[in-house]
């Protein structure tokens, strides 16, 4: 198998360990490991398959990646489901490779975030095996567990995300015990501090190793409300698909009780003075809530003593990112955080790719994957990217028969899973499935990725991963739109504008969201066109004609 080493267009960056603010507008890649690339030749991806890949990473001019899960684990939730929180996954590779990967990072110029799923283990932990054992032990209290109803029935009303109840009964113990997730994921009990001490001590093991930064998955799901109180009910229209999809009726409780409590404040603050206890580490924490995720995000990363970000889920929902929406979500934004940090994401691994949710319809789906690229790369907040989002990877259609998301199994076929966005990266057409693995995939190549792969793509200058990596270069080198406070200035029909602003450098962007070409009216005392983006626009003294799914930059 051949492995392609693309050298970053602007050299190898260096890190700044000094640089405590470095996440604050930085782009970051997530890998998901289990289909970035495969050296070990079982099909799925590994550890040592990311640092072979690492100048294609730096080459595209990312800050940091963020490797989705890859330790010890039954795979019940393919990693998200932790047996081990010390070590790696033999599918994966070996703490030596992980080693590795970090040093090739870091040879690059590139941080290594990984991923931290700490509100829950997988009942295969030897944690829960030992609270399970007995109501007595030393680890008794370390999981949710609870009483039946007198009828038998579980505590409370409280529903999972995977579906159904919230609750299990344990044989064993002749009790409940609480799971968010699948049945084989039982949350931890916060309320314990013992729970709390063991659980940063897994921090420091893989800080001791030297990772950069964590992305805190659920991590309002941390505590729950002690009394156990039951969820009411939310309405019909305030009911929201962004965290569960529409055939899940966990889109129908408030969930005031089974997650976002208050003594969550007090733990994060615990988790960055370990992380403040190294250089230069920063947290990016996935606030899954649809009712209460913009509070969420301003009590989380406010001031100095809780995370960096929050993760943001608001253009990862099905609805479209119309000029309306888009200047919407800007506006409640700085309203309920305006000191708040937001990490944007466009797609990831749990939701259908946005080429596809956004760009099934779009007749020019590369020029509006471009303008999509161009507005991420320009809001305020850092930016995650997903692998293959930069070769304009579609949706994958997998049939039933080949579905491993035990989420898409529950809900089939109204909701097909996450499969569909977690196929193999395709590096090279004309290799063995696209040069990701000698061996049959976990999940199927789809034909049409073929022709997106790394190696059709490259070498083209007007390729949708050149202007990628072109817009990653013009954000970089032009600090307003990393670092500025952003002022909405057009919010009418299809354009979108506002001004980037750093210090005494001001940035005006401009975004025709639609087919047909638009005109506005040029901002006064407009300065320097800037270039270097990709896009091509007319203007004169008064107007600025933006053609089809085309940006605008100017200073002002």
């Amino acid at each position: 198998m051949t492995i392609a080493t693309l050298q970053r267009p602007n050299g190898k960056r260096t890190i700044d360990l000094s640089d405590k603010d470095w996440w604050r507008g930085a782009v970051i890649y997530q890998i998901y490991p289990r289909s970035f690339m495969d050296l070990s030749g079982d099909g799925v991806g590994d550890l040592a398959g990311i640092a072979a890949r690492m100048n294609y990473i730096a080459s595209l001019g990312v800050d940091a990646i963020w490797i989705s899960p890859f330790f010890p684990s039954p795979m019940k939730d393919f990693g998200y489901d932790v047996s081990d929180y010390t070590n790696v996954d033999p599918m994966f590779g070996t703490l030596h490779d992980f080693d590795q990967v970090i040093q090739e990072a870091h040879a690059n110029g590139v941080r290594v975030m990984i991923d931290q799923v700490i509100s829950h283990t997988s009942d295969q932990h030897a944690w829960f095996g030992e609270s399970a054992s007995s109501r007595d032990n030393d680890k008794a209290d370390w999981y949710v567990w609870a009483d039946a109803k007198p009828d038998g029935s579980p505590p409370n009303n409280w529903l999972s995300i995977f579906g159904g109840s919230a609750w299990q009964w344990h044989s064993g113990r002749c009790q409940y015990y609480l799971h968010n997730f699948l049945t084989s994921q039982p949350d931890l009990n916060f309320h314990n501090r013992d729970v709390q001490d063991a659980l940063l001590d897994t921090v420091r093991f893989w800080l001791e190793r030297g990772v950069d930064g964590f992305r805190l998955d659920t991590i309002n799901f941390y505590f729950h409300d002690k009394q156990l109180r039951d969820n009411p009910a939310l309405s019909e229209a305030d009911r929201n698909d962004s965290i569960a999809p529409k055939v899940n009726p966990y889109n129908y409780q408030n969930h005031i009780h089974d997650k976002n409590q208050p003594e969550n404040l007090k733990f994060l603050e615990r988790l960055r003075t370990v992380m403040d206890e190294y250089p230069a580490i920063a947290a990016v924490g996935e606030v899954g809530d649809a009712q209460y995720g913009l509070k969420l995000i301003s009590d989380y990363t406010s001031g100095d003593e809780r995370m960096q970000m929050c993760y943001s889920f608001d253009f990862l929902s099905p609805e479209l990112p119309t000029v309306e929406r888009i200047a919407n979500v800007l506006t409640k934004m700085q309203e309920a955080a305006p000191d708040g940090w937001l990490c944007w994401a466009f797609s990831n691994h749990d939701v259908m790719r946005h080429a596809s949710r956004w760009g099934a319809s779009v007749a020019d789906q590369t020029n509006y994957l471009k303008l999509l690229s161009a507005l991420l790369f320009s809001l305020r907040g850092s930016v995650c990217i997903y692998q293959g989002e930069e070769l304009g990877l579609t949706e994958a259609d997998i049939a039933f028969e080949d579905l491993q998301d035990p989420y898409g199994k529950q809900f089939w076929p109204e909701f097909k899973g996450r499969d569909g966005c977690r196929t193999p990266m395709v590096w090279d057409e004309r290799e063995q499935n696209c040069g990701f693995s000698n061996a049959e995939t976990w999940l199927p190549i789809p034909p049409e990725h073929r022709a997106l792969a790394v190696s059709e793509q490259d070498h083209l200058p007007a390729s949708l991963l050149n202007h990628y990596r072109q817009m990653l270069t013009f954000r970089a080198e032009n600090l307003p739109l990393s670092k500025g406070d952003l002022e909405i200035v057009i919010a009418t029909g299809p354009v979108l504008a506002f001004t980037r602003r750093h210090e005494n450098q001001r940035i005006f962007c401009a975004f025709n969201m639609s087919e047909d070409e638009q005109t506005i009216d040029a901002p006064e005392r407009l300065g320097e066109v800037l270039e270097g983006h990709g896009f091509a626009c007319r203007m004169d003294e008064e107007t600025i004609t933006l053609e089809a799914w085309n940006a605008f930059y100017a200073r002002t």
